[in-house]
């Protein structure tokens, strides 16, 4: 992994991480050279398990580009919420206000040259053949406002061990996590044009429908012709990075 200043917390904490992602899964990562080696970026992320952001986040810190997650608010205290602003993920207040303070904490994050993951879906996909759902489309203003390239991500296997929802399967004999990472998405054709919720919704598609052919790739099979629309999630507390 490339020398950087990454901080002795993460560090401590991906080593935490490490012998507990080896321990749940073999690992096929691919497409590791599109993770840009310096500035800014978003790091566009399908979400199918409670347990993938554990895996695709070491994924992503053994590039060399710590990943900046969202979190809720409310896990800001304490000993733990210390670890949070060290590790500088980014806190997600309830409302309106709260998303776009947030999404204007993750331009931020990526004009100071940081790594930020977006799961686009806002919330575990309700997918019931478990592709991503269409996105929401704080991904797009933040992309469109800052002009960092956004990288699409294909994951799965977290899933197979923890379906959403769902109940822990078998732990032995592990699961493959597999990563599909692609070149960054093209949204030159928005740069000339007035930002609004019609931009914002075409660069979102655009996006969403990277990361899905990246999963159709891993999965070898055809991924549907149109996406399921994200629902409100049985529990609200589930994804705290559903925003915008």
């Amino acid at each position: 992994m490339p020398r950087r200043k990454i901080g002795i917390t993460y560090r401590t904490m991906a080593s935490i991480a490490r012998p507990i992602v080896w321990v749940l899964f073999r690992r096929d990562w691919a497409g590791a050279r599109h993770i840009p080696a310096d500035g800014g970026f978003i790091a566009a992320v399908n979400h199918n398990s409670y347990v993938d952001p554990l895996a695709y986040g070491y994924f992503q810190y053994t590039t060399g580009r710590p990943p900046r997650f969202f979190a809720k608010q409310t896990l800001f205290k304490g000993t733990f919420g210390r670890l949070l602003h060290a590790m500088k993920h980014i806190p997600v207040a309830r409302g309106g206000a709260g998303a776009l303070a947030a999404l204007e904490a993750a331009a931020t994050a990526v004009r100071a040259g940081e790594g930020v993951v977006f799961y686009p879906e806002g919330t575990l996909t309700r997918d019931p053949d478990m592709w991503p759902m269409s996105g929401k489309t704080g991904i797009a203003r933040v992309a469109l406002e800052t002009g960092c390239p956004v990288i699409p991500v294909a994951q799965w296997g977290a899933n197979l061990l923890l379906p959403p929802y769902g109940k822990m399967g078998r732990v032995f004999p592990r699961g493959t996590h597999q990563v599909l990472v692609g070149p960054p998405v093209d949204l030159s054709r928005f740069a000339g044009r007035e930002p609004g919720p019609e931009v914002w919704r075409e660069a979102t598609e655009e996006i969403m429908a990277a990361i899905t052919s990246l999963l159709s790739e891993i999965r070898a099979i055809p991924a549907p012709t149109a996406p399921v629309a994200p629902q409100s999630p049985a529990n609200p507390d589930d994804v705290p990075a559903a925003i915008a």
